[in-house]
């Protein structure tokens, strides 16, 4: 039997986790309520803070009656994403909190799996919600008002909460098209590629292209992590750029782990590693000043990297592929990498380019999976799409 967790603090927001949970059942869904306080519950519960503490590492002590409420917090959603994990009975999930039940009822969320219904009721979400989402598809919704007892637009806010998830756990999401899924990544400067692979591929692939915004490849990697990406076709790796240079859209240093681990078929590229990223030109670091800049728009700022900085990211690139030990196909486009930098853009830069070809070319170690190839032509000429899908359908059907 499937069930919808409702999950708060029982201890300071038990009021609320009742009538959320009652607006749940309401609908019709089988409920199941859920408590994340560190202090004994003021409302009955299904699930005991007790229950969700065993699971952390160390034991319910780890957990419960600690002084210390910020070590607490964190013991609990530690404690709450192992519980989480072990269910096999969730149609959907919707929590209510304040800072710390957010914290505890989001790290669990994220756990799940995508697609998976995930609604937070936060007073948090009309913020940064960053670190609660990451690269989940948790659904924040703001709580407006503070969760001190009920009131007229809280219990308005609730109720929608609970119509929300019981709408969206009540009628099951399509079924995949029976495609094999392939993961993409794109920048605006790379558009033309990707665009052009796509329309190539996606008879025969379901193409989920992903905006290399940091974010964006941490999501493409942990559908691969998650098994349900048969293939990669990396073109835009700009995020390496905002990571060693210092950008506002960087990868992390697990950048191609999933690739590594999963020995996916993988075609890569060089997109837009002619840039770095910051917000609006007051937000640029002062030590960067006399750089080439580039003004996309009013809030995003692009600056040209240089070729030492093109060498050092070459060579983190070329280290991280090395550890693949599935299929890699990684393709060099000699006459520019983005839209800026082509003969007469803002970016063209030759030495620099030169710098980034020649450190992957050195760093890299080929083997018969493993090969580089340098192609006469700028990343968003047509032939160069042509070239990223057949070197792709050359490993995929191995």
């Amino acid at each position: 039997m499937r069930r919808i967790y409702v999950v708060g603090t029982a201890d300071t927001k038990g009021e609320e986790l009742t009538f959320l949970a009652d607006a749940v059942a309401a609908t019709g869904a089988t409920v199941a309520r859920v408590d994340v306080g560190t202090r004994p519950s003021t409302t009955r519960v299904d699930v005991t803070a007790a229950e969700v503490a065993a699971h952390h590492p160390d034991g319910t002590e780890a957990v419960l009656g600690l002084d210390d409420r910020g070590a607490a917090v964190m013991a609990m959603g530690i404690a709450f994403t192992r519980f989480i994990q072990t269910r096999d009975d969730i149609a959907g999930i919707v929590g209510l909190g304040g800072g710390g039940g957010t914290s505890i009822i989001t790290s669990g969320m994220r756990a799940l799996p995508l697609g998976l219904p995930k609604i937070m009721v936060s007073t948090l979400a009309s913020g940064d919600t960053a670190p609660f989402v990451d690269v989940s598809d948790i659904v924040m919704m703001p709580s407006v008002t503070d969760m001190a007892g009920l009131n007229r637009l809280s219990r308005v806010v609730l109720h929608n909460a609970a119509q929300a998830i019981s709408g969206m756990a009540a009628a099951p999401a399509p079924q995949a098209s029976g495609k094999p899924s392939i993961g993409l990544t794109m920048f605006g400067v790379t558009t033309p590629c990707v665009t052009a692979i796509a329309d190539q591929l996606r008879q025969d692939y379901d193409c989920m292209v992903f905006h290399a915004t940091g974010t964006g490849g941490r999501s493409m990697e942990k559908l691969a992590d998650s098994g349900l990406l048969s293939g990669i076709i990396d073109i835009t790796t700009t995020e390496v750029c905002d990571l060693l240079v210092g950008g506002v859209l960087p990868a992390t240093q697990d950048r191609f782990g999933a690739i590594a681990r999963g020995g996916l078929p993988y075609v890569g590229s060089v997109g837009a590693v002619d840039m770095v990223n910051f917000w609006a030109p007051p937000t640029v670091p002062e030590r960067f000043s006399g750089r080439r800049f580039y003004h996309h728009n009013p809030n995003v700022t692009l600056m040209r990297t240089t070729a030492e900085e093109n060498r050092r990211i070459g060579e983190w690139i070329g280290t991280k592929l090395s550890l693949c030990e599935g299929p890699v196909r990684f393709l060099i486009p000699e006459k520019g990498v983005s839209a800026l930098d082509i003969e007469g853009g803002a970016f063209f830069d030759p030495e620099a380019d030169a710098a980034l070809f020649e450190a992957i070319e050195r760093t890299i170690k080929p083997n018969a999976g493993r090969r580089i190839e340098r192609l006469p032509l700028h990343i968003n000429d047509p032939a160069f799409a042509r070239a990223a899908v057949a070197a792709f359908l050359d490993i995929a059907r191995q």
